[in-house]
C-alpha cells in the first residue's frame, strides 16, 4: 500500500523570522507530489509567526507546523516548558518527541518519551517519535536491541493500535550533524527491521506507519534514500535551514 511521505524540518535552536519568510516563500514555488506532507518545526517563539505568515501566503494547508518538543503535563509549575494546549493554540499539528538530543542532553527516558507520545495523541496531534542508536551501539551490533526497547516502551504505553496515528523517525545518533550518513542499503535494512518489529504486534498497522530517516539527509543523497521501500521521507536538520536545499529534498519525496 502507499503510505504518506513526510519531510519534516527540525530547525533546532536556529532560525529567525527572516528564515520563516524565506522558507514559506521558497516552498510556495515547490510542486509537491500528491500524498506528500511538508512539516516545519521552528523554535517555540516563532510558532505563532509561522502560522500567521503561512496564512498570509495561503499555504497553511500545504505546509504543516510542528513543535520540537512538549511537556507531558497539561499545565503547572514547570518553568520554561510548553504544554500541548499552548501548541494547539498556535495551530501546531505535529510534535517531535524523543529526539536523540533530548534523550542524551536532557536525559529523557523512554518512559518519559512514551508519556509525551500519549499526551500528543490525546490532544489529537501527530507525534514524530524519534528512535536511534549511538555509534558505539551500532559498532557492537546492538542497533536492533536498542530500537526494540525504545519502541516497546511506547507500545506498552499507548498500545499498537494507536500507532495508526504515529510517525516514526529513525535517526542514527552517529549521523546527526556529523555529515555522516548511513548508506541507503543500511538505512533501508534498519527501517525494514522497525517495520517488522511493529508487525509482531500488528502487521496491518506496521505497514501504514510512515518511517522517516533522520541522519544528515541533504540534496545530494535524498533521492536514493527516499527511493528505498521502507523509507517514507526524512527528518531534516541542518539542510532544512537552507531554503534551496530543503526545496530539493521536499521535491524528492514521492509518496
Amino acid at each position: 500500500m502507499k503510505r504518506r511521505s513526510i519531510v519534516a524540518a527540525n530547525w533546532k535552536m536556529n532560525g529567525n523570522l527572516s528564515l520563516i519568510n524565506d522558507m514559506i516563500t521558497g516552498l510556495n514555488a515547490v510542486h509537491l507530489t500528491e500524498n506528500v506532507d511538508v512539516v516545519v518545526c521552528p523554535s517555540f517563539p516563532y510558532l505563532a509567526s509561522f502560522t500567521a505568515i503561512a496564512q498570509r501566503e495561503g499555504l497553511q494547508k500545504s505546509i504543516h507546523l510542528g513543535s520540537q518538543n512538549v511537556n507531558e503535563h497539561q499545565s503547572g509549575a514547570f518553568t520554561g516548558e510548553i504544554s500541548i494546549d499552548m501548541l494547539k493554540e498556535c495551530s501546531v499539528q505535529y510534535v517531535i518527541v524523543g529526539h536523540s538530543e533530548r534523550r542524551d542532553i536532557y536525559k529523557e527516558s523512554s518512559k518519559l518519551v512514551a508519556d509525551k507520545v500519549a499526551c500528543v495523541l490525546d490532544a489529537g496531534l501527530t507525534p514524530i517519535l524519534c528512535i536511534g542508536e549511538s555509534e558505539a551501539e551500532r559498532e557492537t551490533e546492538q542497533t536492533n536491541l536498542v530500537l526494540s526497547a525504545q519502541l516497546q516502551s511506547v507500545i506498552d504505553k499507548i498500545g499498537i493500535e494507536k500507532f495508526d496515528d504515529v510517525v516514526i523517525a529513525y535517526e542514527p545518533v552517529w549521523a546527526i550533524g556529523t555529515g555522516k550518513t548511513a548508506s541507503p542499503e543500511m538505512a533501508q535494512e534498519t527501517h525494514q527491521f522497525i517495520r517488522e518489529f511493529l508487525a509482531l504486534s500488528n502487521a496491518e498497522i506496521a505497514n501504514k506507519v510512515p518511517l522517516l530517516y533522520g541522519g544528515s539527509v541533504n540534496a545530494s543523497n535524498c533521492e536514493t534514500l527516499f527511493a528505498q521501500p521502507d523509507i517514507d521521507g526524512g527528518l531534516i536538520g541542518g539542510a532544512s535551514l537552507k531554503v534551496d536545499e530543503f526545496k530539493v529534498i521536499c521535491s524528492a519525496a514521492k509518496g
